[in-house]
């Protein structure tokens, strides 16, 4: 019941998170540049539908920190991921955010192994609605997923350079259909995605300057997701109305600040709602298994909580878009 539950807020939120990437959409630039990708070995894939998404580096508050290579269920059927990257612009260093489409697009030809080798992915394919797994590249358990195959990559030694361009960086460029696919809509980061990035951020042994480049947890089976309110992402801001109408861009700016705030007030009330179960539970002394089925009952609400504040989110951009808003959802991370 528990994977049926998350497995349909994934599928509901991540069809709704589109995001038009280009190579202007940046997130983050910096003047150092990232540490090499750490050295590590691919959990086992835990299911069949399960695609496997690389390790990165992401920066936040003057450091980096490590964000693990997981496992995550792709948006939908026939959807491939295309990682983020660093890359040398403009003299800093730029972070390109990852994508869902149909295809994999330019990734700065960085090697992060497992498929992802610099250019486009070796690790499966979709077969008539199922994900198929190369099993010479991808850790796969033939015992509990039967859809694979084995092809052979002649991948080049394994490079740990983890930014394009610049001094020390891989050289690789998009040519004009990576360009062209660059250009498209695609599907931003699944709904696990962000909140797996998330914990990485607050977790200091992900940082570099704990770990100096080998972090503590290098990738998982799964994403990390929220159990309770107080672990998820801060609520999304939508970027300032621009319409050109400054009583209309008011409007829109209080309905936003409106929404943000009653948002705040439903985590804090489920949030209050769930300690208190808990303290219920540790004074009655109850045990490990009561307390398991407690945390997976409030992981479910929580997750429930977060899908209808996207999809509310979402909504209210879709609205004000109609009306002339032109509200455009940034990329973040």
């Amino acid at each position: 019941m528990r994977t049926r539950t998350i497995r349909a807020l994934f599928l509901t939120v991540a069809t709704m998170l589109l995001a038009t990437a280009s190579f202007a959409q940046v997130s983050v630039s910096i003047s150092t540049p990232p540490p090499e990708l750490p050295a590590y070995e691919q959990p086992a894939c835990p299911g069949d539908g399960y695609l496997w998404t690389p390790g990165y580096w992401a920066w936040n508050e003057g450091d980096y920190y490590w964000v693990p290579g997981t496992w995550v269920q792709p948006p939908e059927a026939g959807y491939l991921w295309t990682p983020g990257y660093w890359g040398w612009n403009d003299n800093s260093y730029v972070f390109y955010d990852g994508y869902w489409d149909t295809s994999v697009g330019f990734y700065g030809g960085i090697d992060y192994g497992y498929g992802y080798f610099g250019n486009g992915f070796e690790g499966g394919r979709w077969d008539h609605g199922r994900f198929a797994y190369n099993t010479a590249v991808n850790n796969v358990d033939v015992h509990r997923v039967h859809n694979v195959y084995r092809t052979s990559v002649n991948a080049v030694a394994v490079n740990h350079v983890s930014f394009n361009g610049g001094s020390g960086g891989i050289s690789a460029r998009a040519d004009a259909q990576q360009e062209a696919m660059a250009r498209r809509t695609h599907i931003g980061s699944a709904f696990s995605q962000p909140q797996h990035a998330w914990a990485a951020r607050n977790n200091p042994d992900q940082r570099f300057s704990t770990n100096r480049g080998r972090p503590a947890i290098a990738a998982t089976a799964r994403p990390s997701v929220a159990v309770h309110p107080r672990d998820l992402p801060p609520i999304e801001h939508l970027p300032a109305p621009n319409t050109g109408d400054t009583k209309r861009d008011q409007e829109y700016q209080k309905a936003q600040e409106t929404l943000v705030a009653r948002q705040s007030q439903d985590r804090q009330a489920l949030q209050q709602r769930q300690d208190a179960e808990h303290q219920r539970l540790t004074t009655r002394n109850a045990n490990a298994a009561r307390t398991q089925q407690l945390d997976q009952r409030h992981m479910q609400q929580t997750q429930r909580l977060q899908q209808g504040h996207v999809q509310q989110l979402h909504q209210m951009q879709a609205r004000q878009q109609r009306a002339g808003g032109g509200a455009q959802r940034g990329n973040r991370r």
